[in-house]
């Protein structure tokens, strides 16, 4: 009797960790599933300090987009070569997480070339797109594909564009593909590589193609030219081809005519640039709060203009001044780039890791840091 009991007993404890088996069977999978690989999104507003950013809340007929962040932060600048940096050691920065000399598209201070955070991630089968208001091979964009001693190479950066590591790229340029000193027909060359190529509109995206579209022999024209939302829709094109691809993503966007502005010290191209930038943002912040495996940087490679937002005067014919205390004017300190710290905002996951005060440089190390997660 006592022998049938121990059996018995030993034969339930065996049915009950059968049991729990089972169970951690099923839950396995289900604790172990693969979370979607992060689409990460860069923003750069050219010359874009803190009074660029002030003027939104001032002069815009809304709360700016850019109220919607709650990770912000600030990077120091300096290149190797100059405390002030230019567009090309800063965005070099950012694309290689070193820093570099003025003027160097992609490569160290050594001019070796670097590889970029575009080209890490298009040879781990992500797609690549890059949006500018200028011509596609411009300092900032140019950064994240090309690597040359000198930002004015913009044949040779051509040349790097068309090895084709970017799968979507939109902007000005024309002239550095298909009127070069060498002959060369690089958009001929594109279109026999699989690119959808126009240089007449933003047409649909081909997904089961590479697009390129070239809209002017050099940049496209100001808010203030008349230009009118190519920035916003040529980011959402680049958005919609992606989904269409179901691939992760690398989208760089830059609003150029924020530095143009400063240079010019144009008040009122600044304020409609400005304004212009906020509006592609609530495109892409919209984009990310349908798309929670994205992560959205904003940022700019330094200030320009030495700007800032302060009282308004009307001033009278005999040249006495009236403050205006509803009103706000913007004025330039200088029509070059300044030192100023640059805010970064970052919305998605790992957003906090952006918060505080850092080098430029370390923007790449923070984003390869959350892909790895």
């Amino acid at each position: 009797m006592k022998n049938n009991t121990y059996i018995l007993s030993v034969l339930i404890l065996l049915l009950m960790f059968t049991f729990e088996a089972c169970s951690e069977k099923k839950e396995k999978p289900q604790s172990e599933e693969k979370e979607e690989p992060l689409n990460i999104i860069l923003m750069i507003g050219d010359g874009m300090g803190i009074s660029q950013i002030s003027t939104a809340f001032y002069f815009g007929d809304s709360i700016p987009n850019f109220e919607q962040f709650s990770s912000i932060g600030f990077v120091k600048t300096s290149s190797t070569s100059h405390t002030i940096t230019d567009s090309a050691a800063g965005a070099s920065a950012y694309a290689t997480g070193e820093k570099t000399y003025n003027r160097a598209i992609g490569v160290s201070k050594d001019t070796v070339a670097l590889p970029t955070i575009l080209e890490d991630l298009k040879d781990e089968g992500y797609g690549t797109g890059l949006v500018s208001l200028t011509t596609i091979t411009h300092a900032t964009q140019a950064a994240f594909y090309a690597h040359v001693k000198d930002r004015d190479m913009h044949e040779d950066i051509a040349m790097d564009m068309a090895n084709g590591k970017v799968d979507f790229f939109a902007g000005g340029g024309l002239k550095y593909f298909a009127d070069r000193s060498d002959g060369k027909n690089l958009y001929q060359e594109l279109e026999q590589k699989n690119y959808h190529m126009d240089s007449l509109k933003l047409s649909q995206p081909d997904p089961n193609k590479k697009n390129g579209y070239l809209l002017a022999d050099e940049s496209l024209p100001s808010k203030v030219e008349g230009r009118k939302d190519f920035l916003q829709d040529a980011t959402r094109l680049a958005l919609d081809y992606f989904d269409a691809k179901k691939e992760p993503f690398f989208l760089m966007v830059e609003g150029s005519y924020i530095d143009w502005a400063g240079h010019a010290n144009d008040d009122d191209m600044m304020i409609q640039e400005v304004l212009d930038f906020d509006k592609t943002l609530g495109i892409v912040l919209d984009y990310v709060k349908k798309n929670p495996n994205t992560l959205l940087v904003v940022t700019a490679d330094h200030e320009t203009g030495g700007t800032s937002v302060g009282k308004h005067y009307e001033v009278a014919a005999d040249g006495k001044k009236t403050e205006v205390p509803e009103k706000v004017a913007i004025y330039f300190n200088t029509d070059q780039h300044t030192g100023e710290l640059i805010p970064v905002f970052a919305k998605g996951k790992g957003e906090q890791l952006f918060s505080g005060i850092y080098e430029n440089s370390m923007i790449y190390h923070k984003l390869k840091q959350i892909l790895k997660q």
